[in-house]
């Protein structure tokens, strides 16, 4: 058995599964297809043609520890979720976030309140996404990775799998830390290796090549390969890779 508020209009095009819940204000699009426990919190829309996979919640409200160091807004506006975009099992999205058309939050992902995913993005599973993260078009972000809060991550980013991102160089210690945090800003066409750890404030630049369990620990210069602990340049990127010649869909 399913509940759906007396407001929300579902079209005959959309399918629900077994034991689902859809608050008031709900905007669901035409040819939507819900599983089985999934839970839509009130005002969240759903655009055409997009899939909601079994237990994911949708729109959940955000409630943080007293000692956290994100502060909410009095209103957070709807969760939007654009057409043709497909979320996993048990992904849970907040309240507060955009998500562009065409894009994938894979099984078990994370994405906090404000958060912009832009068109055709890749959250892959098992991904955390904190607070006030942007996300650009054509990126991607593989299994088990960290996107930490306030981080920036340009149009045709690869992220590997079980990289993490950092923004707090006091490891929650003194108050002049709340000043501080800072996430990576990853431009655009650069990518980061598996198990690599990008240190709080970090600049990848444009098409950066950051290898495989790299310790990022300061900017980075356009089109150049980086490795090592701490990660220091090795060579150029080869012209094959850069996005002006490298297939990139």
């Amino acid at each position: 058995m399913n509940f759906v508020d007396s407001s929300v209009h579902i079209d005959s095009s959309v399918q629900i599964g077994h034991f689902s819940v859809i608050e008031k204000g709900a905007k669901i699009g035409k040819n939507v297809i819900v599983g089985n426990r999934v839970t839509i919190h009130a005002d969240t829309e759903i655009g055409d043609n997009s899939t909601i996979s079994d237990g994911a919640v949708l729109g959940k409200p955000p409630k943080p520890a007293k000692t956290s160091t994100v502060k909410l807004s009095d209103n957070i506006p709807a969760l939007t979720i654009g057409e043709d975009v497909t979320v996993g099992a048990n992904a849970v999205i907040y309240r507060g976030a955009e998500i562009g058309a065409n894009t994938l939050i894979a099984d078990l992902a994370s994405v906090r309140e404000n958060v912009q995913i832009a068109d055709y993005v890749i959250v892959g599973r098992g991904v955390t996404v904190e607070n006030h993260v942007k996300i650009g078009t054509r990126t991607k972000i593989q299994s088990n990775s960290y996107i930490t809060a306030y981080t920036t991550l340009e149009d045709h980013v690869f992220i590997a799998p079980c990289v993490t991102t950092t923004n707090d160089n006091f490891m929650g210690r003194t108050e002049e830390r709340f000043d501080k945090i800072k996430g990576a800003i990853v431009k655009r066409g650069a990518r980061v290796g598996g198990a690599s750890i990008i240190l709080p404030g970090i600049t990848v630049a444009e098409e950066t090549f950051v290898a495989a369990g790299a310790l990022v620990t300061k900017d980075t210069e356009p089109k150049m390969v980086i490795k090592g602990v701490p990660a220091k340049i090795t060579k150029e990127v080869p012209d094959r890779e850069l996005l002006e010649f490298a297939r990139t869909n």
